[in-house]
């Protein structure tokens, strides 16, 4: 048993209600600072050769395997991985740098049938996907927060109030495509799994306990076999302020600056915030500017920007003011589903009273289970149910509806007798 363990056995999970209580401290007093990985700080694996010993040793190491990744948000073009942590009983604790080794199918098919324990998977397993990494099962110890009733699921407060250690804070959002990485960055960077495991084994006894252990399971197995995400219709419509964006030439405006600012941020490899603001963009759109000079004018292209890049950004406003009517954009995005929620009232009386029962009886039943409304059902779920509600709206009907959208089976069985009742008492 590791200290880390010994600690959570005698703390006991301190829990009230079928929950961790809202304080976060160790009954047993502050939290222990962990300072130093438990073998220290591993060194980068950057060679092929490194890496062939490093799936070696993981391949035959014992139990699950820890994982994260650390990406330069806010720094660099896209989501790839800068560094890759690794933990496993028997292997010790790996740090790989991608950049250096950007093909780690073979560590991938080394931990083939091992399960793999993220934190906020979803958040990592793009990157690990896109370095050929990918996990047949695995262990969400966020998640795993969410349901056995956390009110705080980030790594730090989960460490502390389950194990009773304190991990360093300040390395999360640093520039992880720095060359060489310094040694306080790795030294975080290692210490992120160093308890990734303990955490598990705690987690995975209080869900038991809870009886929500086969809910994780089903949502785990769920995350783990979900296809990529598709790529997102029209982004540019995701600008910052783009509410207050009217007119259809405004938009094209939008769209052709986001555009040229993408195609630059990725032959730059910059974050595109880095190279033209979205609140610049908006600027933009609403003035139209019909020359550089009044480009220049506007707040975001200031003297500090240079002639060139001015001349390129006013290219864009030139190629939307250009445009024919029948190829500017159309003002609203075309959703598919439900519209929003406060227009039912007036679209269908009769659907927003379905809602608001469905709602109300979802919200009665995730405080009593004690974990996120969301979690138990997606709000968009709900929505799409009570907006077009199966014929006939029984049992069987409600279940294969809830089933249509993605609901596990645990929650298909929790809340179909929910939406049953708010159908049919509003029909």
């Amino acid at each position: 048993m590791t200290d880390a363990q010994e600690t959570a056995a005698d703390t006991a999970l301190r829990t009230t209600g079928g929950g961790p209580p809202d304080d976060d401290v160790p009954a047993n007093g502050l939290p222990i600072p962990l300072l130093e990985p438990r073998e220290g700080i591993p060194p980068v694996v950057e060679t092929e050769d490194a890496l062939a010993e490093v799936i070696a040793a993981f391949a035959a190491g014992r139990g699950p395997v820890a994982v994260d990744a650390e990406r330069a948000s806010g720094y660099r073009y896209g989501q790839r991985a800068y560094l890759v942590q690794l933990r496993r009983e028997g292997a010790g604790t790996a740090l790989i740098d991608p950049v250096g080794c950007p093909d780690l199918s073979g560590l991938g098919e080394a931990l083939a049938g091992t399960e793999w324990i993220l934190h906020a998977a979803t958040q990592d397993l793009p990157c690990l996907r896109d370095i050929g990494m990918l996990p047949t099962s695995l262990f969400d110890t966020e998640l795993a927060g969410r349901l056995a009733g956390f009110p705080r699921v980030g790594l730090g407060a989960m460490v502390e109030s389950v194990l009773g250690y304190a991990l360093e804070k300040g390395h999360s959002a640093v520039d992880w495509s720095t060359r060489p990485l310094p040694e306080p960055w790795l030294r975080y960077a290692a210490l992120d799994v160093e308890l990734l495991v303990d955490l598990r084994d705690a987690l995975e006894k209080e869900l038991d306990r809870q009886g929500k252990l086969e809910w994780a399971h089903q949502e785990f197995d769920a995350i783990a076999s979900a296809p990529p995400a598709p790529p997102r219709k029209d982004p540019w419509r995701r600008t910052s302020g783009m509410h207050k964006v009217r007119r259809r030439r405004q938009m094209a405006v939008v769209r052709e600056l986001w555009t040229a600012r993408d195609a630059v941020a990725q032959r730059r490899d910059v974050s595109p915030g880095k190279v033209l603001s979205d609140a610049a963009i908006v600027e933009a759109a609403l003035a139209v500017p019909v020359n550089v000079t009044a480009l220049t004018a506007l707040p975001g292209f200031g003297h500090r920007m240079g002639r060139r890049q001015l001349e390129q950004w006013q290219a864009a406003v030139d190629r939307a003011r250009a445009l024919p009517e029948s190829e500017l954009p159309q003002p609203g995005q075309q959703v598919a589903g439900p519209p929003p929620p406060r227009a039912w009232a007036d679209k269908d009386p009769v659907a927003a009273a379905r809602l608001s029962a469905a709602r109300a009886a979802v919200s009665a039943l995730a405080e009593e289970l004690n974990l996120p409304q969301e979690n138990l059902i997606t709000p968009d779920t709900v929505r799409r149910v009570c907006w077009e509600p199966p014929a006939p709206a029984d049992a069987d009907g409600v279940a294969a509806a809830l089933s249509g959208h993605g609901a596990r089976r645990w929650q298909v069985e929790l809340v179909t007798p929910l939406l049953v009742e708010a159908l049919t008492a509003t029909a």
